[in-house]
């Protein structure tokens, strides 16, 4: 289990893992509760990383995301949270997919796959989806300003 007072992100379940699952679950109900569940074991951010800085717009909850990178590794150490249970879940699966990654190979994933391979359109309302639609966006810009910032 993830202390979730710290940013300890080793425990995070792999992409795999969760394409797994919604595969043996199948219907989408239980796939939402998966979801869910993924999202209630994200370690917390600290309340002072709660700022209108961190905020992404465009959610339909309050989402704050701090994306930070290694200076040595080049990797990326996203820190993510919502108010909300369901987006939640959602960070969970961009955290699978970005988490120590290096600003290109998430300039290069290609996340609407992952999406897609989950069903996530048939389980999000337009406004769940706009908001993934900002997180995306959000750790994307800093993957680009980092690699302008620090080329290859």
């Amino acid at each position: 289990m993830i202390d979730k007072t710290n940013n300890d992100t080793t425990d995070l379940v792999p992409l795999q893992e969760i394409y797994e699952e919604f595969d043996f679950l199948g219907d989408s109900e239980a796939q939402m509760e998966y979801l869910i569940d993924l999202g209630l074991d994200l370690p917390r951010m600290p309340a002072d990383e709660k700022t209108e800085q961190n905020r992404v717009h465009g959610c339909q909850s309050n989402v704050w995301m701090v994306t930070d990178y290694d200076d040595d590794s080049r990797k990326l150490h996203l820190h993510a949270e919502s108010d909300a249970m369901i987006v939640n879940g959602l960070i969970a699966v961009l955290l699978a997919a970005f988490q120590s990654q290096t600003p290109r190979d998430i300039l290069e994933t290609d996340i609407h796959a992952v999406f897609d391979r989950l069903g996530l359109d048939r389980h999000l309302s337009p406004q769940r989806k706009n908001g993934l639609n900002g997180m995306v966006n959000r750790i994307r810009q800093s993957a680009l300003a980092r690699l302008e910032a620090q080329p290859d």
